[in-house]
């Protein structure tokens, strides 16, 4: 049971980039899944997670209109589009997997309990 997540890298400021997470041993169209990052020096944090049905999504705030978390059963894997990067964006993305049995939106990490082992995007200004 894993997950995998891939497409980082070195990109430039206002550039797009997108990451995608395959799971293993879990159908990602039964559990929500998220995306979290950590930039360097700072705790982890919630930006975009999708609904166990597909059809809720939500964002933090400071990627709304820029970022897009999308599923695909049939890859069974989730994907983050980023568009506008800036060097703020910085940072190890990390996709996770919601616990089996909650059906909502979470950001708090404690409803999630499997994690990909991250992927670093880096935008140069």
């Amino acid at each position: 049971v894993q997950l995998q997540a891939s497409g980082g890298g070195l990109v430039q400021a206002g550039d797009s980039a997108i990451l995608s997470c395959t799971a293993s041993g879990i159908t990602v169209g039964s559990r929500g899944m998220g995306w979290f990052r950590q930039a360097p020096g700072k705790e982890q944090i919630f930006i975009a997670g999708i609904s166990w049905r597909g059809d809720r999504t939500n964002y933090t705030d400071s990627v709304k209109g820029r970022f897009t978390m999308s599923r695909d059963e049939a890859k069974n894997s989730v994907s983050l589009q980023m568009n506008s990067l800036n060097s703020e964006d910085t940072a190890t993305y990390y996709c996770a997997a919601q616990k089996s049995g909650y059906s909502g939106l979470y950001s708090s990490r404690v409803f999630y309990d499997l994690w990909g082992q991250g992927t670093l995007v880096t935008v140069s200004s």
